[in-house]
């Protein structure tokens, strides 16, 4: 297929490209901030660990919930009035979260504001906006529009480590939502033109809309959401480092510091994984990628049980980065094959935001688990039972792929 002016892999789709990763790095300190704000957080409020994770929990299942909001106003309106909406939530919710009063407040305004209404429109309406754009290099795009939560991962913690600890946390969260405000206003400006016109939609493998079997044969509702429950699983076990190893490194004298080097080394290796995952999707395509991904993620996890040393923690921060990356995009890259280009946003919207509530929910539980055990080796081996889920699952699709029910090529069915 031969690009054309202002459309499918044009020029424009990659300068779209571009304007959509800086939105997402700059939209994702929604998800990156309370990790390090955490200790100073829970110890002006006198909270527990599992108490001051709340505010987390509350911020990734809010931004669980809005993206898929936020995904169906792309699919109806354009992704630019859902990313305008939501970059002015988040404005907002770094401002009034410096003024909270209790740790309830608190975790409310990051609920709502930066959560349901603010991040979320940087996330999954971006990606599936994006694989609207691309066809010979679809899984790239996506995997790189994808990373911008790792960009956000890699640039966000050690600036908010570097103002709490130089003007406090409240004084960080009012420059932050200021900051936010002016970048990020301009650059949705740059999506304004609708995508390029799709071609007719063909029914999902074998089947209309409402038949009894679609890809891997299974109805597209089932598919849909056994997506969401490998989403959901991987993500819990992707929680337990990425939520609590600023708190951890605490824990074992080490400082917040050194905890959100980690953090930063994590992600930006991630970035790393997922711009290789991109490359590896495009070669061996997205269900053998999901398996790839959740398997060497269960052998990065596992490195945890055993070594806890201050370099210890930074190789295996790093490995666990490397490791992982190729997850999220493969369940982009699978929806976008197996549903129709009108129900992009939506779909996308759904299955990412099942991997942000497994996100809090693993966030929560290795909290809890801690203040139960004094430790995080029960939470390893938690998040551990939880990726061995995703890792059936995928080989499950995998073979049923092989077997006679394999997903439908993007471009010749769906003609995008």
């Amino acid at each position: 297929m031969a690009a054309t002016p202002g459309g499918v892999d044009s020029r424009y789709a990659w300068m779209r490209l571009a304007a959509s990763v800086a939105l997402s790095t700059l939209g994702g300190v929604g998800l990156w901030s309370i990790v390090v704000a955490l200790p100073a957080v829970q110890a002006e409020f006198g909270t527990l660990r599992a108490g001051a994770s709340l505010p987390y929990t509350l911020t990734t299942i809010g931004f669980a919930i809005g993206g898929i909001a936020m995904g169906r106003a792309a699919d109806r309106f354009g992704v630019m009035v859902p990313v305008i909406f939501g970059t002015v939530a988040l404005a907002a919710g770094y401002v009034a979260s410096a003024f909270a009063g209790s740790m309830g407040q608190f975790a409310v305004i990051y609920g709502v504001l930066v959560g349901l209404l603010g991040s979320c429109a940087t996330f999954g309406p971006l990606v599936a906006d994006t694989s609207l754009w691309f066809a010979r290099q679809r899984g790239l795009a996506v995997s790189l529009c994808a990373s911008g939560n790792y960009f956000a991962g890699a640039f966000w913690p050690p600036v908010f480590s570097h103002f709490i600890e130089t003007v406090g946390w409240r004084q960080t969260h009012i420059g932050v939502g200021v900051f936010c405000l002016v970048t990020m206003l301009p650059l949705a400006l740059v999506l304004r033109r609708p995508p390029p016109v799709q071609g007719a939609a063909a029914p999902v493998q074998g089947e209309g809309r409402n038949g009894h079997r679609g890809t891997f044969g299974l109805p597209p509702n089932a598919l849909q959401a056994l997506l969401m429950v490998a989403g959901i699983s991987c993500c819990v076990a992707m929680a337990m480092p990425q939520v609590h190893i600023v708190a951890y490194c605490v824990d074992l004298g080490y400082g917040a510091a050194r905890g959100a080097e980690m953090l930063s080394l994590m992600l930006a290796c991630g970035v790393v994984s997922r711009l290789a995952s991109g490359w590896i999707l495009d070669r061996i395509g997205s269900r053998a990628t999901l398996l790839l991904g959740a398997t060497l993620q269960a052998v990065a996890l596992s490195l945890f049980l055993p070594f806890d040393g201050l370099s210890s923690l930074y190789a295996i921060s790093a490995v666990f980065g490397l490791f992982q990356g190729g997850i999220v995009p493969s369940y982009a890259i699978i929806v976008r094959e197996s549903f129709p280009p009108r129900e992009a946003g939506l779909r996308v919207g759904l299955v990412l935001s099942s991997t942000l509530v497994g996100m809090a929910l693993g966030g929560w539980m290795s909290g809890a688990i801690f203040d139960a055990t004094a430790s995080y080796q029960m939470a390893v081996i938690n998040g551990l039972a939880w990726n061995a889920l995703t890792m059936v699952i995928a080989a499950w699709l995998l073979w049923r792929g092989r077997t006679g029910f394999q997903a439908p090529s993007t471009r010749s069915v769906w003609q995008s």
